[in-house]
């Protein structure tokens, strides 16, 4: 049932909290995660953080990509682009999710800012009004987090991967957290994979 997550899924601008709010989770393999309550709220969110062999303008670019992004992003089935307006994007992503949590789809809005020191950041937020619902998916209403990438030198970035979702439906609070590191080390793992084959 670790797959049954979702979390994960909520692929895809919440602020840092201090570094006492966060929990270590997990820590092998070149990747930590780290998890916090959110007030209000029985999920938890998580943090995850990796250094990759790999530019940031790679890792925009394998972003980007939906078609390759949806085969990175943990428990992502389809990813489609609806609207680019500046800064700010709006992706629909479906999950694959196994039997018996229902399937879910996303209406993600990303907001891209670059900072002065060459980070790149991508705010994520759900937009869950924007288009119509789909018969056989629920619609995740509540999601906020962020994609952090910071330059060390020109081939090593350090990703920060940080999420916090209410997944809506038939998934109770215990099971998802229970499993909700599963969601950042799988989508970091494959990412600095495909990342580091890059020329």
């Amino acid at each position: 049932m670790n797959r049954c997550l979702l979390l994960a899924v909520l692929l895809l601008g919440s602020s840092a909290l201090a570094a006492d709010d966060w929990d270590l989770a997990y820590d092998r393999e070149g990747i930590r995660v780290y998890l916090s309550g959110v007030s209000g709220s029985p999920y938890q969110q998580f943090r995850g953080v990796s250094t990759m062999k790999a530019s940031v303008r790679t890792l925009t670019d394998l972003q980007e990509n939906l078609r390759v992004a949806c085969k990175w992003l943990y428990a992502c089935e389809q990813m489609r682009l609806l609207e680019v307006n500046g800064a700010d994007t709006w992706v629909y992503l479906t999950t694959n999710l196994p039997w018996p949590t229902m399937p879910r789809d996303i209406v993600l809005k990303v907001t891209t800012e670059r900072l002065d020191d060459g980070t790149l950041v991508r705010h994520l937020s759900a937009e869950p009004g924007r288009i119509p619902t789909v018969e056989g998916l629920i619609r995740v209403s509540h999601l906020s987090g962020e994609w952090r990438m910071r330059p060390l030198d020109e081939r090593n970035t350090e990703v920060t991967y940080q999420l916090q979702a209410d997944p809506a439906g038939d998934v109770p609070g215990w099971l998802a957290n229970r499993f909700v590191v599963d969601a950042p080390v799988v989508t970091l793992r494959t990412l600095r994979a495909v990342a580091e084959r890059q020329p």
